[in-house]
């Protein structure tokens, strides 16, 4: 079985595009299609490979390398004829490396948790080589992301994408710092969407949200943090993990897809800390089993195991065996992509929801209540 490793920078990816279709009409319309068709094409429009370049150009200031120093306490014991003696502890410093994407043009800059988690000091190098102490704003360990902020103005940042907008096959761009390599880009394409893996792992939150970007793109060690660019030059990923059984990239790696991390690093900017609203549902996957068993042809939505009491779903009505099917619009097939879209939203926001009941369709306005049970706004308190 494959391990999931997390990384420290990302790699960059070459885009493609569609290319035009012929026009329409015309004697030499019908002749060019006649002859595609001879030569074993179909008169589906071509994929060309388009020059990435500007936006590699355009986006490679925005990403930083990161310097982390952290402090380890190891017992000192020693053995005299026989008997062991207490020598205390033995303080030792040690360094880890990742990425991170400027974010604003003042200093702010999006990274992963795991990047930055205990660190005691951190060191932001721009790609002009240039060191820059950095302080962290605020941590996210279920979605293990993280913002810190250097003191600079007039850095250049990468907007964020529409990461729902982003689709299967389409050609992106990542940006890191891959075995402290700094400044390297790498190119892929989309390979899925809403992936949950199970692999951020902390003890400190009840639950994670994992939804993640699949891409082929060539990651390793150093590349956590960096930027996942389409061909507009906008972020629509932060790269986290690979799979691999050698801590080396083997063909697979994963994305937290902007939409959360844009809610996430605005939250800790302005709050200290993320901003939940929750559905109030415990769900399963659909199964074959599940929709045989609920007359369906094929398995569809989201199976709602149990409604939690004076939570938002059983407020607006939902029951338990209730199969949920989009979120604000947004189809929903499985756990991962619940989480995406729920997470997008605060206490107190509302959220329609559509849902099948009985063989009919329902819809239903759910107010979104905090882990509390409030719709309040709880701002850190330092």
């Amino acid at each position: 079985m494959k391990k999931i490793f997390f990384l420290i920078s990302l790699s960059v990816f070459s885009l493609f595009s569609l290319s035009c279709t012929a026009q329409p009409g015309g004697p030499d319309d019908s002749s060019r299609k006649g002859q595609a068709q001879e030569n074993g094409y179909n008169s589906k429009p071509l994929i060309r490979q388009v020059d990435f370049t500007e936006v590699a150009a355009n986006t490679i200031d925005a990403v930083v390398h990161i310097k982390t120093e952290m402090t380890k306490l190891t017992p000192l014991y020693q053995s005299f004829f026989g008997v062991i003696i207490d020598r205390g502890v033995q303080r030792q410093t040690y360094s880890a490396y990742g990425s991170g994407v400027i974010i604003s043009s003042d200093g702010y800059i999006v990274t992963n948790n795991h990047v930055v988690q205990d660190a005691e000091r951190v060191v932001v190098t721009l790609n002009n080589k240039k060191e820059l102490p950095a302080r962290i704003v605020g941590t996210d360990p279920a979605t293990d992301l993280a913002v810190i902020k250097i003191n600079a103005s007039g850095l250049r940042t990468i907007p964020f994408g529409n990461s729902d907008a982003a689709r299967i096959g389409e050609p992106v761009l990542a940006i890191g710092n891959p075995f402290n390599l700094t400044s390297t880009v790498t190119a892929g394409i989309i390979s899925a969407k809403a992936r949950n893996m199970n692999i951020i792992k902390n003890p400190s939150v009840e639950s994670t949200i994992e939804s993640f970007i699949q891409t082929d793109a060539a990651v390793n060690s150093g590349n956590s943090g960096g930027a996942l660019v389409n061909g507009h030059g906008e972020l629509i990923g932060i790269n986290t993990a690979i799979a691999s059984g050698d801590g080396y990239y083997t063909g697979y790696s994963f994305a937290i897809p902007s939409n959360i991390a844009r809610k996430v690093t605005h939250d800790l900017i302005t709050y200290g800390a993320v901003q939940r609203g929750y559905l109030g549902v415990n769900v399963a996957e659909m199964t074959n089993e599940i929709a045989y068993k609920m007359g369906l042809k094929e398995p569809k939505g989201i199976y709602i195991a149990r409604v939690i009491p004076k939570c938002a779903a059983d407020v607006a009505g939902m029951k338990e065996g209730d199969v949920l099917l989009k979120v604000n619009g947004v189809e929903v097939d499985s756990y991962a992509s619940m989480m995406e879209e729920v997470a997008l939203f605060y206490p107190g926001d509302k959220v329609t929801v559509e849902y099948l009941r009985n063989g009919k369709i329902s819809h239903a306005e759910l107010v979104l209540l905090n882990s509390k049970g409030t719709t309040h706004i709880d701002p850190k308190r330092n």
